[in-house]
């Protein structure tokens, strides 16, 4: 089976999360929540199942592998949802990584950027993601498979 029809009936999508997103509940609660990152993987385990998806999700502070997360789901998957966290400032190598993706990819920050730090406002990833998501806390993960739901829909 060749790699266009393989990702074409492929129902995968990986969900990435970056540095320091481990710590979620416990860090900076009056900006992040207090939400686990396992109670956002239950979630999105949940709703994936509803919407008849299969997720691999996954969370590094270390930017080589989520690079690499990135290129192993070039051969499976039909979407991404990244929440690239501080390296969403600085990583031009994920934003590389993802320009060799080829399917879509949802952007997703739990809180508002823009109403944050100047340095925040700048996003490489934007660069490449096909829709963002920022400031709706963890509700944005959901919404962003909901989304990559239909996309990957509309081409099969």
């Amino acid at each position: 089976m060749s790699l266009e029809s393989r990702l074409e009936s492929s129902r995968l999508v990986y969900v990435l999360n970056g540095p320091n997103l481990n710590l979620l509940g416990k860090r900076q609660p009056h900006i992040y929540g207090s939400e686990t990152l396992a109670d956002v993987e239950a979630s999105c385990r949940a709703l994936a199942t509803e919407l008849g998806l299969e997720i691999r999700f996954h969370q590094s502070n270390r930017e080589y592998e989520i690079i690499d997360w990135i290129h192993e789901a070039r051969e499976t998957a039909s979407g991404l949802v990244i929440n690239p966290a501080a390296f969403t400032h600085t990583s031009v190598a994920i934003l590389d990584a993802l320009n060799a993706f080829d399917a879509p990819v949802i952007e997703v920050h739990i809180s508002n950027v823009h109403k944050r730090e100047a340095f925040r406002h700048h996003s490489y990833v934007s660069l490449r993601a096909d829709g963002v998501i920022a400031g709706l806390g963890t509700q944005g993960y959901g919404l962003a498979l909901r989304r990559l739901a239909q996309l990957i829909a509309a081409k099969a």
